[in-house]
């Protein structure tokens, strides 16, 4: 039996972390897409004579999520949580795709 394989959080463990942070990570994208994005997109649709700005919130969300995709789920893979490392990435990445989406729109 390794060092290694001691020190490793159970699938229980990172499963149930997984899910915290999976509602956690939903929760900030809704936040990001309806609030941030929606919000100012539907005050850019009553002021015609600037420039939209909802794409600069969308940029401006987009890296967030990808920050947040690096930093969360590069550090919980280096601390040797997989699975909440991998969701991490996975599901913010996927919200990042979305604003990025949204700002070529």
């Amino acid at each position: 039996m390794s060092a290694m394989q001691g020190s490793e959080p159970s699938i229980g463990r990172q499963v149930g972390v997984s899910v915290a942070l999976l509602v956690i990570d939903l929760m900030v994208i809704a936040w990001l897409v309806f609030i941030r994005y929606g919000m100012t997109g539907w005050a850019d649709s009553y002021d015609s004579v600037n420039p939209p700005s909802a794409p600069k919130e969308a940029l401006r969300g987009m890296w967030l999520l990808v920050g947040g995709a690096v930093v969360t789920g590069g550090g919980l893979l280096g601390l040797g949580w997989r699975v909440p490392g991998v969701v991490q990435i996975v599901v913010l990445g996927a919200g990042a795709g979305l604003l990025a989406f949204y700002a070529g729109r």
